[in-house]
């Protein structure tokens, strides 16, 4: 019996699925914006707003949880000092994927990810 998986595997198992969207999260926090495929654009979305929701929050156990996700303790505080109070007033949708055509190597859709300014 086929099982259905949950997400997109990207060619990977899951332990460097899960550090290469450990790492693309934390780069898009620093740079506010990256050009990848749509594909795992789509896939860290989520876990960038879960980084900024945490942020908003601000709690102890928040800067604990995000601390064990991003990779870096710099951008870390970043995220609750200087990103999260921008998104005070909204509700969620942080970020806006825009799709940028297909890669000339692989033919494989890119798209531009990058934090809304608010």
């Amino acid at each position: 019996m086929r099982h259905k998986l949950t997400g997109r595997q990207f060619g990977r198992a899951s332990g460097p699925r899960r550090a290469m969207f450990r790492i693309m999260v934390t780069d898009l926090l620093r740079n506010g914006q990256m050009k990848t495929t749509v594909a795992k654009a789509k896939e860290i979305r989520p876990l960038v707003e879960k980084m900024i929701t945490l942020g908003k929050k601000g709690t102890l156990h928040d800067r604990r949880q995000a601390a064990a996700f991003i990779t870096e303790k710099s951008i870390v505080k970043s995220v609750f000092d200087d990103i999260a109070p921008r998104y005070k007033e909204r509700a969620g949708g942080y970020t806006r994927i825009t799709r940028l055509g297909v890669r000339a190597g692989d033919a494989a859709e890119m798209a531009l990810i990058e934090l809304i300014d608010e």
